[in-house]
């Protein structure tokens, strides 16, 4: 069966954003006025389909991304557009993560009080890394100050974007009413008593005009509110216009030789920098009142890519000796990446997977190349929420899910056994915090295992280990809410009751200086024995630059090998460890094949640290030379020799414990200021910054997660609930001599007893 929909028309996009910003909101208008649904959602009263979870309804937030399909008729044009509603609150990141990695454009809500909030921030880098073009919407202009030029500015001094408004708001507050188009030269007023559903045109001429003004008081209020008149307008709209023509030289002569440039070419102009990533088309409007969401559609259609226009994707052969491309195109061989795992009561598990190239038929074999294993296609689903609709193919640019995938898992590739190819991965953060849980009885541990192997098959930031000192077993995650969530889901959906702990960090170790040192591991037993025998060094990595070690290029990591050893040294950086082995030896001092068990016991060993027993990270290891010996050698002898002289290296390296700084905004009545600035102070936190705005002030600071336990509660206390915060990961920093002392006393302790 042919593609019912040509590549062309359709997009893919993320809706993302600072929580309580507006997207759950602005999505479910899109869903209304798309025609998918014909009841309004409000995220308040519990109601909205994206939102399906029972979690998420109670609390009002989005926990999990929520994929959906909709169509917006444009220029004639039926397009489809698959649209992922992303969570706003820094402990879900990784479902923006996952959602940017297989998306082509993404619309960023911004409140229109608040303007840039500390997570638009982290999602906007993200959208940075995949390099996804995007549009912005200022929302909620009908909120007490509202200020859509602060938002804008916050834009371009906090994301250093390149926003160009095409649109002004006409009032604000309560005044607001409709917007001035730049673009198409007229101005659009929404009618209240339809739900947004319609609007009318109104030719500039006639919001100049006084006598008109005088029967429509509501766009004559606007106008005064937004301190709009004609002259306002010609400067605003030559600004834009000059913008959009500095930054594409297709149209930059014409406006040079002061030619008009028609609203068609200033479409085709921003759509030409939208996808360089040039220019970020702003809009405005107020997603609860209805206003704003038909232009904003209209936009994703104009400005942001179809699977068509973005490039090729890249992969390598799953031998790694050569780079593959993959184009959008049906009649390419075929090649997705299954990014999100979900359970489903009804259909088992569903692989979410975006299909780059070649088509995909239900009932057929594929080939998983990361995991070199064949799968079964069972069904296939185009999602809407937690409802589904069975469909028969997918095609290259779609986005859905797949039936009956046993052995994938998210980040895997899937594609044509013929033509195998390895797409990138996606790469997740480590969990920052981590929980104690017990089940209460014999058969709440027999369920407990088995609902932690479904929870963190769905979620890569949710890990579950044991402590091999306490027998306890301890889940990690991204935060308290973020566990809370896990626990609540454990007792709901697969009826765990069980205790959990208090909340304890994740702290890492690291060195500070270079150490040398052998690890020599000798048994002889009466036959053959085991002989193994490394000298290595370690040296500390200079992250000081480099927050984000997954950032590293390769050219950096063979500059760090030539000055920590030479060029011609063998090399391997492991991303999530933060380690760098270099691999020194000649001449056969130790043969090739115990290389690999020597590098998996320093791996094995950085697990647990030499300081407190926390996870080493930031190292590099030269293993320099050793012996062997020609019968008693062995892969575990040398395992066991690296495992020793690593540990006794990073006992000479002035070791060091690391704790998670985080990223706190607080935004409180100036009446309160000083006593939240003093507690902040008391939790050892070190204030960044502070802004006055709407009669709030907004206090940046970075605290230590550990400190941070508990501040919501104590934060309503202080102010009498008039404050609220926000916090997001920033960045491991060494934790003070007297504090690390404490923290070892407890680790010690706990080992002893």
């Amino acid at each position: 069966m042919p593609r019912q929909v040509s590549i062309e028309l359709l997009r893919n996009i993320g809706i993302m954003a600072h929580i309580d910003a507006g997207k759950t909101t602005s999505t479910e208008r899109i869903l209304y006025y798309t025609g998918v649904t014909y009841k309004l959602g409000e995220v308040d009263e519990g109601t909205a389909v994206m939102d399906w979870m029972e979690q998420e309804r109670e609390r009002g937030i989005t926990i999990t991304a929520a994929a959906t399909t909709a169509s917006w008729k444009r220029l004639g044009q039926d397009y489809r557009v698959n649209i992922i509603d992303t969570p706003g609150h820094v402990d879900f990141t990784v479902e923006v993560e996952r959602s940017l990695r297989v998306l082509d454009g993404a619309v960023g809500i911004f409140d229109a009080v608040a303007g840039v909030q500390p997570q638009t921030e982290t999602v906007w880098r993200q959208a940075d890394k995949y390099r996804v073009p995007r549009i912005a919407f200022v929302n909620k202009m009908d909120r007490v100050g509202a200020d859509f030029d602060h938002a804008v500015r916050t834009m371009r001094t906090r994301l250093h974007a390149h926003p160009v408004p095409l649109q002004y708001p006409i009032g604000k507050e309560n005044s607001f009413v409709g917007v001035i188009d730049f673009i198409e030269e007229r101005a659009i007023i929404w009618l209240e008593e339809t739900l947004g559903a319609k609007y009318e045109y109104i030719e500039l001429d006639k919001l100049w005009d006084e006598a008109f003004l005088k029967t429509r008081p509501d766009i004559a209020n606007g106008l005064k509110a937004s301190a709009i008149d004609k002259d306002f307008y010609i400067e605003h709209r030559e600004k834009v216009v000059s913008y959009i023509a500095e930054h594409d030289e297709s149209v930059l002569a014409k406006y040079i030789e002061q030619h008009a440039l028609t609203p068609e070419e200033l479409r085709a102009s921003i759509r030409r920098s939208t996808l360089a990533l040039k220019l970020v088309p702003v809009l405005v409007g107020s997603s609860l009142k209805n206003k704003g969401l038909q232009p904003l559609l209209d936009a994703i259609i104009d400005y942001l890519p179809s699977p068509a226009d973005v490039p090729p994707v890249e992969g390598v052969a799953p031998d790694d000796s050569e780079p593959l491309l993959r184009r959008a195109a049906d009649d390419q061989p075929f090649a997705a990446l299954a990014f999100k795992i979900q359970s489903d009561p009804y259909v088992g598990s569903l692989t979410y997977v975006r299909v780059y190239s070649g088509e995909l038929h239900a009932g057929t074999n594929i080939f998983n190349s990361t995991r070199e294993n064949r799968e079964r296609v069972g069904r296939l689903l185009r999602m809407h929420a937690n409802k589904r609709e069975e469909i028969d193919t997918l095609y290259a640019g779609d986005i859905a899910a797949v039936v009956g995938l046993k052995n994938t898992t998210t980040g895997d590739t899937l594609c044509d056994e013929d033509h195998p190819i390895v797409l990138e991965p996606i790469e997740f953060p480590t969990p920052v915090i981590s929980v104690a849980i017990e089940p209460k009885t014999k058969a709440d541990q027999d369920k407990l295992g088995a609902a932690m192997a479904k929870l963190a098959q769905e979620d890569p930031t949710f890990r579950v280990h044991v402590d091999p000192d306490t027998g306890q077993t301890l889940i990690s995650g991204m935060g308290e809410l973020h566990l809370e969530i896990i626990v609540d889901r454990m007792m709901r959906e697969f009826g765990v009751e069980a205790n959990v702990g208090r909340p304890q960090v994740a702290y890492r170790e690291t060195i500070r200086r270079e150490a040398a040192a052998e690890g020599r591991y000798v048994r002889q037993t009466g036959g053959r024995g085991q002989y193994g025998h490394v000298k290595l060094e370690v040296h500390p990595l200079p992250t000081a630059d480099h927050e984000d070690m997954h950032e590293i290029s390769t050219d950096q990591l063979e500059a760090w090998v030539k000055r920590i050893a030479n060029s011609r040294a063998k090399w391997q950086f492991d991303k999530d460890r933060r380690m760098l082995f270099i691999n020194k030896i000649v001449g056969g001092a130790i043969p090739q094949e115990f290389i690999s068990p020597i590098h998996a016991g320093i791996a094995e060993a950085m697990e647990t640290g030499v300081v407190a027993g926390y996870e080493m990270v930031d190292i590099a290891v030269v293993l320099t030379d050793g012996s062997y010996h020609e019968v008693d050698s062995s892969e575990i002898a040398f395992k066991i020799a690296g495992s020793m002289g690593f540990r006794t290296a990073c006992q000479k390296a002035d070791a060091r414990l690391l704790e998670p700084l985080m990223r706190v905004e607080v935004v409180v009545p100036e009446e309160y200021m000083g006593d939240v600035i003093g507690d902040l102070n008391s939790r050892r936190g070190h204030i960044q910054g502070m802004e006055s705005r709407a009669g709030s002030q907004i206090i940046r600071a970075q605290v230590p997660l550990a400190e941070m336990f508990g501040y919501a509660t104590e934060l309503r206390s202080r102010t009498q609930g008039r404050a609220s915060f926000s916090m997001h990961f920033s960045h491991y920093e060494e934790v003070p001599a007297q504090v690390a002392e404490e923290i070892i006393a407890r680790a010690t302790g706990r080992a002893a007893r």
